[in-house]
């Protein structure tokens, strides 16, 4: 099976699977100072409150994070997404509602709450012409004069794109270039020779290419879902059978376990245990 003829409807991971890893905080905080310009040196200050998509259904951003009095809100997208605020401001309700439970705060206290600053990034790394750096509004979306603002920045991180950003963190450099470098492939071959052959010509120099062989068969599973042409769309469109179809024998052929692969179409199509399980048995022979 050509892997590369699958389903794009499947959420893209591997940003938030190199970003957003407990194991990879040293990254993630290069990537904070980056787009900062600050020089914080130990993280451990970082803890994630990246949103649980089994406390809320269907509501998962990709990578959140406190530290030093800041949340941090991270997307990824392979497709320009003008909506990005509209899904800012939903992410940072949910985050800030579990802060103030979480910290034994009182919305109805006479003291005013004093809460993290919020910061909402968007990497943008698709194939459409888009700005070095774009501010989305959530204004813009309303129809009318509102007392409500948000704001996005959204840094195109293709490679020759924001390279003062790019230097300053090397693991979200030697991710661009990883993510080119597969595209670029699979144009002629499928994606997992493609991240099979990405991953060994990546310059030894590169941060992250010891984490990419290590779990390669995670990564190749993920670059699957990596170069999205279409928006995604709600799991009842059209098609959306055959993507999951096409998502359970592929994990299958990359030698993922039954219990894996129901794991991924899990998370990647949001839905509950019982019809991911129903799913794979479905089509775990190739029907």
């Amino acid at each position: 099976m050509d892997t590369a003829n699958v389903n794009r409807e499947v959420k893209d991971k591997l940003f938030c699977y190199i970003f957003g890893n407990e194991k990879n905080k040293q990254w993630t905080l290069e990537l904070f100072n980056a787009v900062n310009g600050s020089n914080y040196t130990d993280p451990n200050e970082i803890t994630y409150t990246t949103i649980d998509d089994v406390i809320y259904v269907k509501r998962k951003n990709d990578v959140s994070f406190l530290i030093s009095g800041y949340i941090n809100l991270y997307e990824q997208q392979s497709t320009y997404n003008p909506n990005m605020p509209v899904r800012a401001l939903i992410y940072a309700g949910m985050l800030f509602s579990a802060y103030i439970e979480n910290n034994g705060l009182s919305l109805y206290s006479r003291k005013r709450l004093k809460l993290p600053t919020p910061k909402c990034i968007c990497f943008y790394n698709g194939t459409d012409y888009q700005e070095e750096r774009k501010v989305l509004k959530l204004s813009d979306s309303f129809e009318k004069e509102s007392d409500i603002e948000l704001s996005v920045l959204m840094l195109n991180i293709n490679m020759g794109n924001n390279e003062e950003l790019l230097n300053a963190c090397k693991p979200l450099m030697n991710y661009s270039w990883f993510v080119e470098k597969v595209r670029t492939l699979s144009k002629e071959m499928g994606i997992k020779e493609a991240v099979d052959i990405a991953i060994d010509e990546m310059p030894e120099s590169f941060v992250i290419k010891r984490f990419l062989r290590k779990n390669k068969s995670e990564v190749e599973l993920l670059c699957i879902t990596s170069f999205s042409e279409r928006d995604e769309k709600c799991i009842h469109d059209e098609g959306f059978e055959e993507g999951v179809r096409g998502a359970v024998l592929i994990a299958r052929e990359l030698g993922q376990t039954k219990e894996q692969t129901i794991s991924l179409v899990l998370k990647q199509y949001e839905l509950v245990q019982e019809d991911a399980e129903k799913y794979v048995d479905k089509y775990w022979d190739g029907k």
